[in-house]
């Protein structure tokens, strides 16, 4: 362990944790989006679980490496296009984002109503919400892990740097997660970072790669344009109930 308090070690471990916080970012999107299915009062509980399942399973990979080296050999050579369990697994994650994406995409322009649910049937969606997050997990843990071995050898290093991922990750979930419930169109703009995120995972999965950066900075002018968009909506909204309050006929006017 004493290699983490090296200078070199502590500036491999503040790089590759901001990396692995960086690609916790659609990990976490995924997860408030999913939870979205829950109770309010169960929504944080649900928030949390699933980023100790991604911790949990990032710090399992990281302990087979070897098995890991071994996922990224060819098994399938569909059309020339060789492919190994590792392209397998981001194309099958990919497909998973994509639908659930468009299916999510689809409710929230219909309109459709949350029914009341009763306490065993709450139950089973809980659980339902667990194991969509648990997939999911997979798939983004084997591509965060695979990276953070490509940039560290060290094993403790890595290790360190996915706690500290997920930590920071957990501190932010409830507000980034009542952030997205409270917004619709933040929401709706999330739903298309899924489905571009899918898009990306199926396309590394046929060896052909979107640089993440590129993905992040969309989002992120998107993002940008959806805040202005918010506090201008908000102060439309303060200014007309001051008009109101000056002149109560205001606000019944045709």
């Amino acid at each position: 362990m004493e290699v983490l308090f090296t200078s070199e070690g502590l500036i491999a471990l503040f790089t590759l944790a901001t990396l692995e916080i960086v690609l916790g970012v659609d990990n976490l999107v995924f997860i408030s989006i999913a939870v979205g299915k829950l109770p309010p009062e169960r929504r944080s509980a649900a928030r949390r679980f699933g980023l100790m399942l991604a911790c949990f399973s990032r710090l399992g990979l990281l302990l087979s490496l070897a098995w890991l080296a071994s996922m990224t050999r060819p098994i399938w050579s569909p059309w020339g296009n060789d492919l190994s369990v590792r392209d397998l697994v981001l194309l099958g994650g990919g497909l998973f984002l994509l639908i659930k994406g468009a299916m999510e995409i689809g409710e929230a322009i219909r309109g459709d109503a949350e029914e009341d649910q009763g306490e065993r049937q709450a139950s089973s969606v809980f659980w339902m919400v667990i194991v969509q997050i648990a997939i999911i997990d997979i798939v983004f843990s084997l591509d965060s892990v695979i990276t953070a071995v490509g940039l560290v050898n060290e094993v403790p290093i890595m290790a360190t740097a996915i706690i500290i991922a997920v930590a920071v990750m957990l501190l932010a979930s409830d507000l980034v997660g009542n952030f997205i419930d409270r917004h619709p169109t933040i929401k709706m703009l999330a739903l298309a970072f899924i489905v571009l995120v899918g898009i990306a995972l199926i396309a590394d999965g046929l060896n052909f790669h979107i640089p993440r950066g590129y993905l992040y900075s969309a989002m992120l002018f998107s993002g940008i344009v959806e805040v202005l968009n918010l506090m201008a909506k908000s102060r439309q909204r303060r200014l007309q109930m001051r008009r109101d309050a000056v002149d109560p006929r205001a606000g019944c006017e045709l």
